[in-house]
């Protein structure tokens, strides 16, 4: 089943204090077209630039991410994409009068209960997922941290902490499709250690702290004059330390609250690749640095295929989706113009076939005879094939149906096929099927080399009662 990009049905307002400039900010979440991604707009500044939500615009990582772009700048910005990439929101202008977003109770509650409110809306358009089509691995050995991600059907996260605390200990927690992030992960608030608090303050940071939008960790004992000291500084009447080593301002959601922060942090981070992504994703102790470098790497692979694009991956030994025996079942093709072997990936908006290419093809006889080259137009045939077997494959009865050519377009051949190539035929659905018409887009790999690539129109008829 295809996908649809989302955007919010109608602005979503919030107002706060933003954590480290203790500025007070609203910033509206509207509803955008597809398309165009997340943008943030800062219409305190003249022009009110736009700043793409991409990694490519990170600029600071210290205690949020924070993005430039235009000459001006958003921070604190992954708790509110956590929310919008949790809700699957692809598309949203977010325009706010100051330099941060606020930080609310320090998690994404706020800005999910927001958007829910103000509803969401599904587009007339595919959402466009980039598969991870082997394992990329991100290490940092100097703060032990470690990404990795393996090819997948969805996308999930496996996430351990572990700061040698005797008062968080080793923390896990997981994101898969059966886990709600509006009801399992919005909530899970920020976290610091107590000894961190002075420091920050001294640096110019946290203006907007508050003792009840973080879970304060007490890692050892200090004197309750140290604890009152420490309440001025944050204009709260007197704290103290519940036994499991958490200043008493706030009750944990869950047992792991902290890990699961941390897990909305990457989920936030990891959005500015600008598209969803398809990968199993293990992260141990992450933080802001670790997810965005991480994220260029996935986006920076996304560029480099776009250049260069990969085939599909083909193992030859592998059982096909679809044998000789199937495709005939499902196409009304018969040899010598059947021109496809087998399927090796089928679902609702995207297949990939082979084509073995031998000297036995009747068509060599004459093209030509002294220089073996597969027709440009045979390719094309094969193609589309290939194609109609994603569209027949999604009806009940296809023995009942065929597919006719409507139109071809941006058709291009960059490489002869001779006798002894396997072509891969690698094709998608550009837009979801309407009243019979079909229209995908497609290219055909031999080895590493794009041969040929195209679009095409076609229409499913009915030739059966």
């Amino acid at each position: 089943m295809i996908e649809k990009q989302r955007t919010l049905k109608k602005p979503a307002v919030l107002k706060g204090i933003g954590l480290h400039t203790g500025a007070k900010v609203e910033i509206k979440i509207n509803p955008s077209e597809a398309n165009s991604g997340i943008i943030f707009k800062r219409n305190d500044i003249k022009g009110h630039p736009e700043i793409k939500a991409t990694v490519d615009k990170v600029i600071n990582t210290a205690r949020g991410t924070t993005i430039k772009q235009n000459g001006a700048s958003v921070s604190t910005i992954e708790h509110c994409l956590a929310a919008l990439a949790g809700l699957g929101i692809d598309n949203a202008i977010i325009e706010l009068n100051g330099p941060e977003l606020p930080i609310l109770d320090g998690s994404s509650k706020y800005y999910v209960e927001s958007i829910t409110k103000a509803g969401i809306d599904e587009l007339d358009a595919e959402r466009n997922y980039y598969e991870i089509k082997e394992k990329i691995t991100y290490i940092d050995k100097e703060n032990d941290i470690e990404i990795i991600a393996y090819p997948d059907d969805s996308f999930s996260v496996n996430l351990l902490i572990d700061y040698h605390s005797k008062v968080l200990g080793n923390q896990y927690a997981l994101y898969d499709p059966s886990v709600s992030f509006k009801d399992e992960i919005a909530q899970c608030r920020t976290f610091v250690f107590f000894h961190e608090l002075e420091p920050l303050l001294k640096n110019n940071l946290i203006k907007g702290g508050d003792l009840e939008n973080a879970i304060v960790i007490m890692e050892q004992k200090v004197s309750q004059l140290e604890l009152d000291r420490m309440a001025e500084l944050f204009n709260k009447p007197k704290i103290g330390v519940r036994p499991e080593g958490i200043i008493n301002n706030v009750h944990l959601h869950f047992p792991n609250e902290p890990a699961r922060h941390k897990l909305l942090d990457f989920i936030g981070d990891i959005s500015l690749i600008g598209q969803p992504i398809k990968a199993r994703i293990v992260v141990k102790k992450p933080g802001h640095k670790a997810n965005t470098d991480f994220a260029r790497i996935i986006l920076n692979q996304i560029k480099k295929e776009k250049k260069n694009p990969l085939p599909p991956f083909y193992d030859p030994d592998a059982e096909p989706v679809c044998d000789i025996k199937k495709i005939q079942e499902l196409l009304p093709h018969r040899p010598p113009f059947l021109l496809i072997d087998k399927i090796i990936k089928l679902n609702s908006n995207n297949v990939v076939g082979v084509k073995n290419v031998t000297m036995n093809e009747a068509f060599f006889i004459g093209h030509f005879p002294d220089e073996a080259v597969m027709p440009g137009v045979l390719q094309v045939e094969a193609m589309a094939q290939t194609g109609g077997i994603l569209v027949l494959n999604q009806l009940p009865d296809p023995e009942n149906y065929i597919t006719l050519f409507l139109k071809i377009e941006s058709a291009k051949f960059k490489s002869k096929v001779v006798p002894g190539d396997t072509i891969i035929f690698d094709l998608f659905l550009k837009e979801p099927i309407r009243r019979g018409l079909v229209v995908m887009a497609g290219k055909a790999f031999v080895g590493n080399r794009v041969v040929m690539e195209g679009e095409m129109m076609a229409q499913i008829v009915k030739i059966k009662e």
